[in-house]
């Protein structure tokens, strides 16, 4: 079983790098985001619950995050392996992760990072903003904070998983198969 954590700033590329992957490895793609919009759509339980704390404005809680995507991978257990995407988001959450897949004997194989310039990312996400309708993606300042608030976060998870022998950093700068190609020579060595 191959377990991927694919990370990156926003506008990196994680979702479109996350479909090609999906498809080459045969893996099963948790993105939190979808994990959490299924959720609260369907009123699940920890949907209904995640839905008090963010329509309070507060942070959704570690615990419930992680008991969304244990659903997620208990739903998919013939998987060969999956696809974290946008979790974890701090150490808390990775060693939350570590532990549940250790209880399964698994563990994460790699953190594969998509590094991009700053202003390489301004200018992908002030584009996507035109034509996604993400409100998000048209403001400069709203796109440099949701980088400050990336910098701050990775640090730690960059040192937690390199501490492990488990980060990569991926040059996420060319075409998409470029970028593809560099994920999969990372991929084939694990």
């Amino acid at each position: 079983m191959k377990n991927i954590v694919l990370f990156g700033p926003p506008g990196a590329g994680k979702g479109t790098q996350a479909n090609f992957l999906k498809e080459m490895y045969n893996l099963v793609h948790i993105s939190t985001g979808d994990v959490f919009r299924f959720n609260i759509k369907n009123a699940t339980e920890l949907g209904l619950l995640a839905k008090k704390y963010m329509d309070e404005g507060d942070l959704v809680p570690d615990e419930v995050t992680i008991n969304m995507l244990k659903a997620e991978v208990e739903k998919n257990a013939d998987a060969n392996g999956f696809i974290f995407d946008g979790f974890p988001r701090t150490q808390s959450q990775a060693e939350a992760l570590d532990a549940f897949l250790g209880d399964k004997g698994e563990q994460i194989n790699a953190m594969v990072a998509l590094e991009v310039p700053e202003d390489v990312l301004v200018t992908r996400l002030l584009e996507r903003g035109k034509t996604s309708g993400r409100t998000d993606d048209t403001d400069e300042s709203k796109i440099r904070n949701r980088f400050n608030e990336y910098n701050t976060k990775t640090a730690i998870l960059k040192d937690y998983f390199d501490a492990q022998n488990k980060y990569y950093g991926i040059n996420g700068v060319g075409s998409i198969e470029d970028i593809t190609k560099r994920i999969a020579e990372v991929f084939d060595t694990l």
